[in-house]
Order: C-alpha cells, then sequence, then structure tokens
C-alpha cells in the first residue's frame, strides 16, 4: 500500500512537471517582453502580447497532430518528440533577430510543447476516471498555475542578471531534466486493448467520435471560452500594470498574488470535487464568474480605472473562480472519452486553444487605456458558457429530445 501511495505521489509529481514546463515557457518569457520587442524593432509595443498568444496557438495545432498519434504508438514516444521540436524552436527563439521568425519559433515551441500538455492530460485519464480523475486533474493544474507565481520573478531575475534570451536556455535546461526523469521513471500507460492500429483514417473517425459525444463538444467549449478570458490577462498583464499603472518592478509580485488565486482555489477543488461533484462546482463558479464581472461594469463603467488595490482584489476574485473550472471542464469533456483518449484530449485542447487566441486578441485590442474592456470580456464569455451549460443539462436534454 506504502509502495502504491508513493507510485501516486511520484505520478502526479511528474505530471505536474511536465505542465510545469509549458507554464515556463509562457509567464517567465513576461517581464522581457519589451525588451524583445526592442531587440527586434517591433514598431507597435501592443504587437508584443503576440509572443504569448502564439505560443497558444502552437499549443492548439499540435496537440491535434500529435493527440491521435499516441493512440497509435503510445504516449512515451510522443512527448519524446514534442520536447526535440521544443529544443529546435527554442534555438530560433534565442537566435533570431526578426519579429516574424520570433513569433514562428514560438508558434512552434507551442506545437512541441503541445505533446507533454496533452499526454499529461490522457496519461491521467489512462490511469484514473470519475470525480477521482477530476482530482488528480486539479492538482495537476494547481501546479501548472502556480508555476507563474515563481516564473516572472524566475525570467527577470534571469533577464538582469544575464540576458532576455538566457529565459529561453534555462527553460530547456529545466525542460532536459524533467525529460530525463520521465524516460527514467514513467511506464507507458496506454493499454493494449485501447492502441488504434495507425492509419491516416484515425483522425477522421476519431474526429468523428469525439462530435458525436454531445458532452465531451460542449464542455470542450465551455473550456475555450474561459481559457480565452484567462488569456486575455496573460496576453496584456504586462501592458496594464507596466504601462497603464506604472509599476513595472512590482509586475512580477502582483502576478505571482494572483496566480496564488488561482492555485489556492485549484486545491480546494481538489479537496471538494469528490464531495460534491464537478457540475455542481463548475455552475457555482460560472455564476459567479459573471455576478463579479458584471460588479466591476457597473461600478466602473466610467472606463477610468480603480486603484490598484481594488483592481487586485477583482482579479483575484475573478481568478479564484477561475481555478474551480480550469480542471473540472477538462475533466467534465475527457470524461466519456476513454476510448479515444489521445485525440479526445488533442480536439479537446485543439478547439479551446484555438477559440482562445481570437478571443485574447479582440478583446486585447481594446484594452489600451482602461481594464473595464477586459471585464466586459469576461461578462460575455462567461454568460455564453453559462449558456452552453444550461444547453447541456439534463433538464434541457430532455427537451430537445422531445422536440
Amino acid at each position: 500500500m506504502q509502495k502504491q501511495k508513493r507510485s501516486q505521489f511520484e505520478f502526479v509529481v511528474l505530471m505536474a512537471a511536465l505542465m510545469s514546463i509549458v507554464a515556463l515557457s509562457i509567464d517567465a518569457v513576461l517581464p522581457a517582453l519589451p525588451k524583445i520587442g526592442d531587440y527586434l524593432n517591433v514598431s507597435n509595443p501592443l504587437d508584443n502580447p503576440k509572443l504569448i498568444t502564439s505560443i497558444f496557438l502552437g499549443l492548439g495545432i499540435g496537440q491535434l497532430i500529435f493527440g491521435p498519434l499516441s493512440d497509435s504508438f503510445g504516449r512515451k514516444p510522443v512527448v519524446y518528440t514534442g520536447f526535440i521540436l521544443f529544443i529546435i524552436a527554442s534555438i530560433i527563439c534565442t537566435t533570431t533577430k526578426n519579429f516574424e521568425m520570433m513569433i514562428f519559433g514560438r508558434v512552434l515551441q507551442g506545437i512541441g510543447l503541445a505533446c507533454p500538455r496533452t499526454m499529461c492530460i490522457a496519461m491521467i485519464r489512462d490511469t484514473y476516471e470519475g470525480d477521482y480523475m477530476a482530482k488528480i486533474i486539479s492538482i495537476v493544474v494547481m501546479v501548472f498555475i502556480l508555476v507563474p507565481v515563481i516564473a516572472p520573478t524566475l525570467g527577470q531575475y534571469l533577464m538582469n542578471h544575464y540576458n532576455w534570451q538566457f529565459i529561453f536556455t534555462f527553460n530547456l535546461v529545466f525542460g532536459l531534466i524533467v525529460m530525463l526523469w520521465f524516460w527514467a521513471r514513467q511506464p507507458e500507460t496506454l493499454k493494449e486493448k485501447y492502441r488504434i492500429p495507425y492509419r491516416l483514417r484515425i483522425f477522421q473517425t476519431g474526429t468523428v467520435q469525439f462530435f458525436k459525444i454531445r458532452a465531451a463538444v460542449i464542455y470542450t467549449l465551455l473550456s475555450g471560452f474561459i481559457t480565452g478570458s484567462f488569456m486575455v490577462y496573460l496576453s496584456t498583464s504586462q501592458q496594464i500594470f507596466e504601462k497603464q499603472y506604472d509599476l513595472a518592478d512590482e509586475f512580477p509580485l502582483i502576478f505571482a498574488s494572483l496566480a496564488i488565486s488561482v492555485g489556492l482555489a485549484t486545491f480546494l477543488n481538489s479537496q471538494l470535487v469528490v464531495r460534491f461533484g464537478m457540475k455542481r462546482i463548475v455552475h457555482i463558479a460560472m455564476i459567479s464568474f459573471i455576478l463579479i464581472s458584471l460588479f466591476f461594469i457597473i461600478v466602473y463603467n466610467s472606463g477610468h480605472n480603480p486603484s490598484i488595490e481594488i483592481l487586485i482584489t477583482f482579479f483575484a476574485l475573478q481568478f479564484f473562480t477561475i481555478g474551480f473550472l480550469f480542471g473540472n471542464l477538462r475533466a467534465l469533456a475527457m470524461e466519456p472519452m476513454g476510448h479515444i483518449a489521445g485525440i479526445g484530449s488533442a480536439l479537446n485542447g485543439f478547439i479551446s486553444t484555438v477559440m482562445a487566441v481570437p478571443i485574447a486578441d479582440f478583446i486585447g485590442k481594446h484594452v489600451v487605456n482602461s481594464v473595464t474592456p477586459l471585464f466586459i470580456g469576461f461578462l460575455v464569455c462567461g454568460l455564453i458558457s453559462l449558456l452552453l451549460f444550461y444547453v447541456n443539462s439534463d433538464r434541457a436534454s430532455k427537451i430537445l429530445r422531445k422536440i
């Protein structure tokens, strides 16, 4: 029993470490965006956030490619393939002097990182199910979200003591250490009975099966709107705190404090989800998400920014509700897809991420002199998500069947 618990603990920590490679690659770069933009001669500072959204685009594309392949070749070979791409992309990012090539490198980084991100979820689904699966995902996602507590500070330290290119080098070395641990300690989780012989039609058949599962599709769309909301914050946070509030030195600390809010909620979710169930928690969290956004818009409809203390309070409350949504929505989408966990995880990640990128870009363009457009975006995404949640409810299902 003790050996089993230790093995389970190591599995969870290893999955979290795989996720943390992704988080570090996104968040450690945030403090360096202005310097990277200056180095690459970017004329419009509002283009700098593309260095964040582009890696998410790559994550979406990569999941679609490698998820189905993992159902044939196994989870571990796909993770190794992705890391090789990540190495190539990191070299491009550290050596280029062209902004467009940097964007290409970030997209390629995302494609490579999609492998550990997708395989992490697929391996959890291979190993667990039901609300306990949601608990494990919540713990892993909590680490993924808590990495931003240290990532911007780490990125700023590396940039100040070395240069911004060293941020990419550090991420590469950290990833190599995790890959060696993964190679040495993690067995293949894909069961032989679920292994699908490779053929080109695997993408078509898996996709058709995915879209036949209504709950999986709806919860994937929900993830897209919530991820899009959070991605707007990720891509504009540097501009908000450094430009609108003139808090460049305090930015890593503020970013860290808000990440703690999400991480705390994710931890609480891991403790509560088995008792109360995923759907009930998601319902309450979505209503809270909407009400917080609506309250901010009503109070600050003039467009003038509140004090930094009030803004951080609203962000903390908003991200606290998001912490209850991330893992549960992913688990709810994955629950009916045990037989196609690889392509199911891939399509879930691809659709939600590809949805999130244009949402983040569109809302982000309006976050220039005020944070109010950000909360308007939160509200719209929240309302659409709640409507979709109700469409997937048991009562709605009975009404639709009668029609």
